[in-house]
């Protein structure tokens, strides 16, 4: 309330758009998107003299987008037999109990090693993006029989560990294993990802709005911008080659991995 307050309308307009872009980028790409909108948030509201947003604030309205965008996108993506609902609920809650231990163990080591950990780890997954995959590229759907069960337990619990502890969702990490671990087409992958992400914010989600931790005004205007852009995200998603797909993951982890170390050296 206070942050619509202060912003007015400049505010509002500007976390509306903000939302729409990054959720576009969701549903094509089957990100969360807090990578993006985390620092949007942060350093774009008081550049264009706006307002400005607490990490408290940022932290509630970022899981906000990545929940409503990945339950928008899913749900288009699952109407094409593109989400795997087996492997979803299995990795599902995996990722959110290793997510909630790692945030625990996080106590025990520094944040500029975990940080640098995952910047690494970040550049290993763009590597493995634009590594060439095999035909399987051309399934068009979602069979229980493709994937083995404790291989997407280790991903999806190593995946929530990390992420866990370094607070961050983890989904560009999640994306590449998921293709060359678990050998899951492209268009599959992203889909299923898309629920796997909307299951491990649940949780989240909840307890930040049980806290005041999410501002309402501005978080409803938040969604009445992911949905659609989402939705839009997932349609250029479908019509988009998975090579092309691909590509554009490579990019956004590795941006991600240099934001990340960014984060690092500025921390000394």
């Amino acid at each position: 309330m206070d942050a619509v307050m202060d912003g007015g309308m400049g505010l509002a307009s500007l976390v509306l758009l903000l939302a729409f872009a990054i959720s576009v980028l969701s549903g094509l790409l089957g990100i969360g998107g807090g990578i993006v909108m985390a620092p949007a948030l942060l350093y774009l509201p008081p550049l264009l003299g706006v307002g400005e947003l607490d990490m408290r604030q940022v932290s509630g309205l970022t899981i906000t987008q990545g929940l409503f965008a990945c339950l928008s996108a899913a749900t288009r993506h699952d109407r094409q037999g593109l989400v795997h609902r087996r492997l979803v609920g299995w990795m599902g809650g995996c990722i959110g109990l290793s997510a909630l231990a790692g945030s625990v163990l996080s106590g025990w080591t520094s944040s500029e090693v975990l940080m640098a950990l995952f910047a690494g780890l970040a550049l290993v997954a763009a590597a493995l993006m634009v590594i060439p995959i095999s035909d399987r590229d051309q399934m068009q759907s979602a069979h229980p029989s493709e994937f083995q069960l404790p291989r997407a337990l280790l991903v999806a619990g190593a995946v929530g560990m990390l992420g866990g502890m370094v607070g961050q969702g983890g989904s560009f990490l999640l994306i590449p294993l998921m293709l060359h671990v678990l050998k899951l087409p492209t268009r599959v992958v992203i889909g299923s990802s898309l629920g796997i992400v909307f299951l491990s914010s649940l949780a989240g989600f909840a307890g930040k709005l049980a806290t005041g931790q999410v501002p309402l005004l501005l978080a409803a205007v938040l969604v009445a911008g992911a949905l659609p852009g989402a939705w839009l995200g997932s349609l250029l998603s479908q019509r988009s080659s998975p090579k092309f797909l691909r590509t554009a993951l490579a990019v956004v982890i590795g941006l991600a991995a240099l934001r990340i170390a960014a984060d690092v050296v500025a921390r000394g």
